[in-house]
């Protein structure tokens, strides 16, 4: 349910589509930094759009394997509607911290109904969820269309008394106001704090800026979008909520639509290498990360061609096992 977009500006830039690793290879956050994992449970043949939606049980067997074979203990999740609320008490009962996204689009009714039941999860998790957002990447997919749907939920999350911190989560792009020179744009006195996606990976295709970033850079990318926005936003926390790389189809790149290059591969070797440098590189500073994602989607294509189902640190499919060398051993 997301990085699903091409979103063109005279030069034209797209999002995306979310670890820390083994304890001995990852130094532990530090003060209040987070390093957590997106965590969507639509894994096999289940998709967002219809069907079946996770149940329970499928829910508690994805925490566990995350907590056995990770070292994470805090997620970044998808929404609240359709029994993902399940989530905020599995997580409670596990110990594991939630940033929680309160979806939105272009259906005002059900976006009443994510604010509503958002607003009551946020009172009743108040120590299991941590921060909260109003939407992700909702610029991305329908311009500033619905600008107002985002500020309806903040001011009525605020209304109701919620005390989670609050943001909108977006691509780096918008949160620089899409300019080169990193500029506030209208909700920087709406937040609490700035929820950044960035991915390398996309930019590769789709950017005519950032045209060629291999999988050896990306480290360095996050961390320089990331202190423009800073720079951008003084005196609020900034966090890259989402990055990441595929690790599949093995070999695989995209070309970029402008320059004709390709320089991102899709494999393991890489997407650890983004990951675990990336996290080391956040650490030092002492900010926080969330890479996208814990469980592969087989969904995603749909949306996101042939990389969409290769981006999850663990499978997808039973027994949900996670790649080797990325487990807390």
């Amino acid at each position: 349910m997301k990085h699903l977009l091409l979103f063109v500006i005279s030069m034209a830039l797209l999002s995306y589509g979310h670890s820390a690793f083994s304890r001995k290879q990852i130094k532990a956050p530090e003060q209040n930094t987070l390093q957590c994992a997106a965590f969507s449970p639509y894994v096999g043949k289940l998709n967002p759009d219809y069907g079946a939606h996770p149940s329970p049980e499928l829910i508690n067997v994805l925490l566990d394997t995350l907590i056995k074979e990770t070292p994470f203990r805090c997620i970044m999740t998808y929404g609240v509607l359709n029994g993902l609320d399940t989530i905020f008490s599995a997580a409670e009962a596990r110990h594991i911290k939630v940033i929680a996204i309160l979806w939105l689009d272009n259906d005002i009714a059900v976006n009443s109904q994510s604010i509503t039941k958002g607003i009551e999860v946020a009172k009743a998790f108040p120590k299991t969820i941590i921060k909260l957002s109003c939407g992700s990447e909702l610029r991305t997919r329908h311009g500033n269309a619905f600008d107002g749907e985002i500020t309806r939920c903040i001011d009525s999350l605020r209304k109701a008394g919620v005390t989670q911190p609050i943001t909108t989560i977006d691509i780096w792009w918008e949160w620089c106001n899409r300019s080169l020179t990193c500029e506030q744009n209208s909700f920087a006195s709406k937040v609490d704090w700035i929820g950044v996606n960035i991915f390398p990976w996309w930019e590769n295709k789709f950017s005519g800026i950032h045209t060629c970033t291999p999988a050896e850079k990306a480290a360095d990318f996050h961390i320089a979008r990331l202190a423009e926005i800073r720079r951008a936003y003084p005196g609020k926390e900034v966090i890259v909520t989402e990055f990441g790389w595929p690790n599949g189809p093995e070999g695989g790149t995209e070309i970029n639509i402008k320059s004709g290059q390709h320089c991102g591969i899709a494999n393991k070797k890489n997407q650890r290498l983004v990951i675990q440098s990336t996290f080391k590189k956040l650490a030092k500073k002492l900010w926080s990360g969330v890479v996208f994602e814990a469980f592969s989607e087989n969904w995603k294509p749909e949306n996101e061609g042939n990389f969409g189902s290769f981006w999850g640190i663990c499978q997808g499919e039973p027994p949900y096992t996670c790649a080797k060398g990325l487990t807390r051993h």
